[in-house]
C-alpha cells in the first residue's frame, strides 16, 4: 500500500474518532437540556394551574360566605329591596340601589371613555410619528400607574366643585362626577389594548384598501378597526372590569349615600358599600357585605362571558 493511501486512511480514522468523541461529549449536554426543559415545563404548568386554583378558591370562598345572608334575608328582598340601613335598629338589606348605581356608572364611563380611548389608540398606532407615539405611550403608561386614591383626590378637588358650579347643585359629589372619574380611569386599559390590536392588523389589508382608492381615514374606520374588533372588545372588557371594581375613587366623588341612582344625586356603588362598612361590621351585616361582594363577582363574570360570546359570534 502506498504512503498516500495510508495517509488518507489515517485521516479518515482520525475524523471518525473525533466525531465519535464529539458525539459522546454532546450526550451530557443533551441530557442537561432535557432536564432543564422538563423542569421549566413543570414550572409553567404549576403557574398556570395556580392561577386557576386562585380563581376557584375565591369563587368558593365568596359562595360559602355570601349565600347564608341571602338565605336569611331572602333573595328577593336582598336583590330587589330599595332600602339599605344595615346599622338601624330594624335593619334593611336591599342592594338594588347599589346594583343600579354600578350599572349606570359603568355604562356611563364606557360611553364617555371608550370612543376617545379608541381614537387615541388609532392616533398612536397609525397617525403619530415615532417620537410623538413614544411620548403619548409614556403618558398612557403613567396614567395606568397612578393610584386610585389620586384619581379620587383630583376628582374631589376639581371635578366635584366644577359639577356643582356648572349645574348649580348644592353638592357636586354625585353619580355624574363618578362617571367622569371612571371614564378617565378606564382610558389606559382601553388605549393600550386597542393599540396592540390595531398594530396587529396585517399591513396588506390597509395597502389593498389604499390601492383601491380609499383615503387613510376611510381605511382606518372601514378596514383597520373592523379587523381589530376582537382586541378592541377585549379592551372594553378590561375597562368595564376597572370601572366595576373601583372603590376608593368612587367613594370620594359619588357622595357614598345609599340612594336610588339619579344622575345628579349622591349614590353608593357595590364596591363602596363593602369598603365603607366592612371595617366595623358584624353579624348579619358582615354576612350581607359578603353577599354584596358575591353579587359583584357574579356581575363581572356575567359581563365577561357575555362579551366573549359576542366576540365568538362575530368571528364566526
Amino acid at each position: 500500500m502506498s504512503s498516500s493511501k495510508r495517509q488518507v486512511q489515517f485521516r479518515l480514522k482520525s475524523n471518525v474518532i473525533e466525531l465519535t468523541g464529539n458525539h459522546s461529549a454532546a450526550k451530557p449536554k443533551q441530557k442537561t437540556a432535557k432536564i432543564i426543559e422538563s423542569a421549566m415545563k413543570t414550572v409553567f404548568t404549576f403557574c398556570g394551574f395556580t392561577a386557576v386554583a386562585f380563581v376557584l378558591l375565591i369563587s368558593v370562598f365568596l359562595i360559602v360566605s355570601g349565600t347564608p345572608a341571602m338565605a336569611e334575608i331572602g333573595l328577593k328582598d336582598f336583590l330587589f329591596g330599595t332600602k339599605w340601613a344595615s346599622a338601624a335598629s330594624e335593619p334593611s338589606y336591599g342592594i338594588l340601589p347599589f346594583i343600579l348605581s354600578s350599572v349606570y356608572g359603568t355604562f356611563g364611563a364606557v360611553l364617555i371613555g371608550v370612543p376617545p380611548g379608541i381614537l387615541c389608540a388609532v392616533f398612536i398606532a397609525k397617525i403619530a410619528g415615532k417620537k410623538t407615539s413614544s411620548f403619548v405611550n409614556s403618558a398612557v403608561s403613567l396614567m395606568a400607574g397612578i393610584p386610585s386614591v389620586v384619581y379620587g383626590l383630583v376628582g374631589m378637588i376639581i371635578i366635584v366643585p366644577a359639577v356643582r358650579e356648572i349645574f348649580g347643585l348644592p353638592d357636586g359629589a354625585n353619580l355624574f362626577s363618578a362617571i367622569i372619574v371612571l371614564a378617565v380611569m378606564i382610558l389606559p386599559s382601553v388605549i393600550s389594548v386597542s393599540e396592540t390590536a390595531i398594530r396587529a392588523v396585517p399591513k396588506e389589508y390597509e395597502e389593498a384598501s389604499l390601492a383601491l382608492g380609499a383615503t387613510k381615514t376611510e381605511t382606518i374606520f372601514k378596514v383597520t378597526l373592523p379587523a381589530a374588533k376582537s382586541g378592541i372588545l377585549a379592551s372594553v372588557v378590561l375597562g368595564i372590569g376597572r370601572a366595576v371594581g373601583e372603590a376608593m375613587a368612587v367613594m370620594m366623588v359619588a357622595g357614598n349615600v345609599a340612594n336610588m341612582p339619579e344622575l345628579f344625586g349622591s349614590v353608593r356603588f357595590l364596591t363602596t358599600a363593602v369598603a365603607s362598612e366592612m371595617s366595623y361590621s358584624s353579624g348579619l351585616q358582615r354576612k350581607a357585605l359578603f353577599s354584596v361582594a358575591l353579587v359583584l363577582f357574579i356581575f363581572i363574570l356575567a359581563i365577561n362571558l357575555l362579551l366573549n360570546l359576542v366576540v365568538k359570534r362575530k368571528k364566526n
